[in-house]
Formats: C-alpha cells, sequence, structure tokens
C-alpha cells in the first residue's frame, strides 16, 4: 500500500558481511511513508534473466572491499520472508569417489551446448534460452550520438523485404521469394536502451529459438530520485512454452519495481515482492497451457538490479548472475549473486571445490526456479552501497560460461563501459557468441556514478 513502511519485520537474504564501510540506509528509516510521486515509469521491455542462490558467491568476501560497501550484519536491514529451511552442512566424513546428491531441492539440469546431455537428472532436463527488447524512437534522446545511431538499428517487426538481398519479398513461412534467405524472428536478436541503462540479446549460435527475456526501465523513488530497473529472465528449455514464461517473468518484475519505488516501497522488499510476482505470472501460464507429457511447466529463473539513491539492490532466483565492475580496473570486481544450482550445493556442502563442480555435466542443474511446479519460493536478495563508481552487469550464463568469474568478466567488459552501456551490451553478446555461442545469451549494462557528494577515490 502507498505510504507503508517497507520493513515486513522479517529478515532479508544477505551477502557475508564486507570489510567496515557506509551501510545501506535502514528501510525502516527510509521515507517510504512519503506520498506517491506522481512520475511515470519509463520502461523498455525485452527478453531475458537467470538467477542465482541466497548466499553471497564465495568470491565476494574479498573482492568486495574496494569496491562495494556491504550493509554489515543481517539487522541492518529488515529482510525477506524466509525462505526453505538451509541446506544441512556437510558430512565431516571424507565424501565419497561419487559425489552423493546434495541437500536441497533436487536440481533441473540446464544444459545447452549440442550433444550435451547430464548425468541422469531426476526430473526432465531444462535448456535455457535469450531474451530482448525494444526501444521506442521517443525514448532515445537520452543517449549519445554513437548510441543512438546503434539503437536505430534495434529490431522491429520484420519487414516485407529480405535482409540478406535487400530485394525480395518474403513468404507467409519467412524465406526471401528472391535468394531463399530465412529471415530472423523477432526474438532473434534484440536490444534496448534507455539514459541509465542498456540491454542486449541473442539467440546464439546454437538454438532454434531466443528463450531469454529482458525489461528495462526508469522511474523514480517516493522523493523524486531517479531509479533505474534491469530485469533478466532465461527460459527453461526443457519446460512448455520457456520463451513465454522468460517474457511473462520480466514484464511481471519490471512492472512491480516501476509501481512499488514511486510509492515509496524500500528497493529491498520492492525486489522481494517484484520476484513473487514474477513467479505469479508463469504460474498463470501452466494454468492455459495444454500439458505436454514430455515437458514440465512452463518456467524460468530471473534476476534483477535496481539503483536508486546511491544504493545497489540485487535480486534472483535461479541462476542468472549480476557482477560489479567497478571503473578502477585496479580495484577488484566483485560477482553479487550465488546461483542455486547443483554446482553451488557441492562448494557450499564442501564436497567439491568450485574448478570441480562446475567441470561436472551435473554443474548447470538448477535448483531454484519459477513455474508452476517449482519448489516453495526462495526469493534472494542483498543490497549495497559502492563506494566509487562502476557498471553492475546482468547476465543469462549465455554470457557468464565465457566469463565466470568477477575477474573474467571485468576483463571482457569494455573501458568505456560507463558511458557507452548500450555498445558494451552490444560487445559481450559478441564476446559470447565469438566464444561458441551455445546459449542465448542476454545481457543488461547498468553504469553506477559516483554518489553525489562523495568524490572519486585519488
Amino acid at each position: 500500500m502507498p505510504g507503508e513502511a517497507s520493513g515486513t519485520g522479517e529478515e532479508w537474504d544477505s551477502l557475508p558481511p564486507a570489510p567496515p564501510g557506509k551501510p545501506a540506509p535502514d528501510p525502516a528509516s527510509a521515507s517510504a511513508a512519503q506520498s506517491p510521486s506522481a512520475s511515470a515509469a519509463h520502461s523498455a521491455s525485452a527478453s531475458a534473466p537467470h538467477s542465482s542462490s541466497a548466499s553471497a558467491p564465495a568470491e565476494a568476501d574479498s573482492a568486495l572491499s574496494p569496491a562495494l560497501v556491504h550493509p554489515g550484519a543481517p539487522t541492518a536491514h529488515p529482510q525477506a520472508p524466509p525462505g526453505p529451511a538451509e541446506a544441512p552442512a556437510a558430512s565431516p566424513q571424507a565424501p565419497p569417489e561419487a559425489p552423493p546428491a546434495p541437500p536441497g531441492p533436487v536440481p533441473r539440469t540446464v544444459s545447452d551446448a549440442p550433444g550435451e546431455q547430464p548425468a541422469a537428472p531426476a526430473v526432465p532436463v531444462r535448456p535455457s534460452g535469450d531474451g530482448a527488447a525494444h526501444l521506442p524512437a521517443e525514448e532515445a534522446v537520452q543517449l549519445s550520438a554513437d548510441d543512438v545511431e546503434e539503437v536505430s538499428g534495434a529490431p522491429e517487426a520484420l519487414g516485407t523485404t529480405c535482409v540478406a538481398c535487400q530485394t525480395g519479398t518474403i513468404d507467409g513461412d519467412g524465406y526471401c521469394e528472391h535468394c531463399g534467405h530465412k529471415q530472423p524472428r523477432d526474438r532473434d536478436h534484440m536490444e534496448s536502451a534507455l539514459g541509465t541503462v542498456a540491454a542486449a540479446s541473442d539467440r546464439g549460435l546454437r538454438h532454434h529459438r531466443n528463450e531469454d527475456y529482458f525489461a528495462i526501465a526508469e522511474t523514480t523513488t517516493s522523493e523524486g530520485t531517479p531509479a533505474t530497473v534491469a530485469v533478466i529472465c532465461d527460459g527453461v528449455s526443457s519446460a512448455t512454452r520457456p520463451d513465454d514464461a522468460s517474457a511473462a517473468a520480466a514484464r511481471a518484475a519490471s512492472d512491480a519495481l516501476c509501481e512499488a519505488l514511486p510509492r515509496g516501497r524500500h528497493p529491498q522488499q520492492a525486489m522481494h515482492d517484484a520476484l513473487l510476482a514474477a513467479a505469479e505470472a508463469v504460474n498463470a501460464l501452466a494454468a492455459h497451457t495444454p500439458l505436454e507429457p514430455s515437458k514440465n511447466a512452463p518456467a524460468c529463473t530471473v534476476v534483477g538490479t535496481v539503483r536508486a539513491d546511491g544504493i545497489l539492490t540485487v535480486g534472483w532466483i535461479g541462476d542468472s548472475r549480476a557482477y560489479w565492475v567497478p571503473d578502477d580496473r585496479s580495484a577488484l570486481p566483485a560477482r553479487l549473486t550465488e546461483d542455486d544450482s547443483w554446482a553451488a550445493q557441492m562448494v557450499a556442502a564442501g564436497l567439491m571445490n568450485e574448478a570441480e563442480a562446475y567441470a561436472d555435466p551435473r554443474a548447470h542443474a538448477i535448483t531454484g526456479w519459477l513455474g508452476a511446479d517449482a519448489y516453495e519460493l526462495d526469493p534472494h536478495t542483498a543490497s549495497f552501497e559502492p563506494d566509487q563508481a562502476g557498471v553492475v552487469v546482468v547476465c543469462t550464463d549465455g554470457l557468464w560460461n565465457y566469463a565466470e568469474s568477477a575477474e573474467e568478466m571485468a576483463a571482457a567488459l569494455p573501458p568505456d563501459a560507463a558511458s557507452r552501456p548500450l555498445h558494451c551490451a552490444r560487445h559481450l553478446v559478441g564476446y559470447a557468441l565469438d566464444g561458441g555461442g551455445h546459449d542465448n545469451v542476454t545481457v543488461a549494462v547498468v553504469p553506477f556514478p559516483v554518489p553525489s557528494g562523495r568524490a572519486e577515490p585519488a
């Protein structure tokens, strides 16, 4: 409700404490009770996200120190309603040669490489895809001259002229009547950009369609300060209608955030509620989708970010990720999410190290997703207050499979990412395609300027 306090009295999921620094403000003291803002949200939707799990990534402890100031103890924020019970601790006994299934939900496997099949998953395999967005012409005015030129080629409804020969007309099956070239579908490659965020998505080189989707938007807080939203969803390929699931989830989460933030909702609570709204949107598809015996109900993963008032908020369910890359590349980058996956559970249980876990064929079996057949939802959220300028990279595994660590992602990021986010998003998509393009690829780039009143570090 408008004007209500954002705190719920329950605890939020959070990453491990980082070195001392300025904590993010307690939502209980935030100006949540102010009157709703009259500012309308400007948004551009497109396909996208995967999400990640509750605890902080292993690399975040050390990597956050120069780049991010973590809120500190869990009591610094009210926290999201608790999810399922924590996975039991690993047995002190030496693990068997073949690692047992980790504690927690039975994983769903996400494996998109052709010919690769995970080892005997307990449930059907769920590969993932990619998404995209369209940029309304009137929203390109805030971009640089270079970016405006790039956005002018943003995907629209396919025309009647062949994209290959530029002369032939297109028949009802999507083929050129002159040269026979198959025309790309609307979601094969999509891009979108606003003044403070840009995103791009591509089908990749091995998939027959793009099952990712993204939504980006600009809105305001209740105090009228700018807020930027980016949501990415990755459809689960073994499910029915994975492309529709990712689109429904991304739009629902973005719409929920753009409604809640101007009403004074604390960003972390708004993110938690947005993930639940995304889940409801995917569940609704199941009620109107004929059951296919060989497939599961519509499903996808989700990851989202909100940039507002110098605070960065992330939320996720699944194995898509968010990374922090400071403009000062001598400072350490950080991964802000932890996968809901078999590999992450094995590492958390102490049964494998990270290199061993992610080399296993079962590594991408997801243990958290949105869908009517999902286990009890456990939305993960965390807030950070960066102490320097940088860029937030939000992406599906179609990208991070080729730049898994925070250091690798930082190395792949162009140095001008903060000033040319659309160019950067395109570059990262190309980076994944050059690496093999085994999956759909979707990425959103959110520049994070130096907070007002704070000087750049010397």
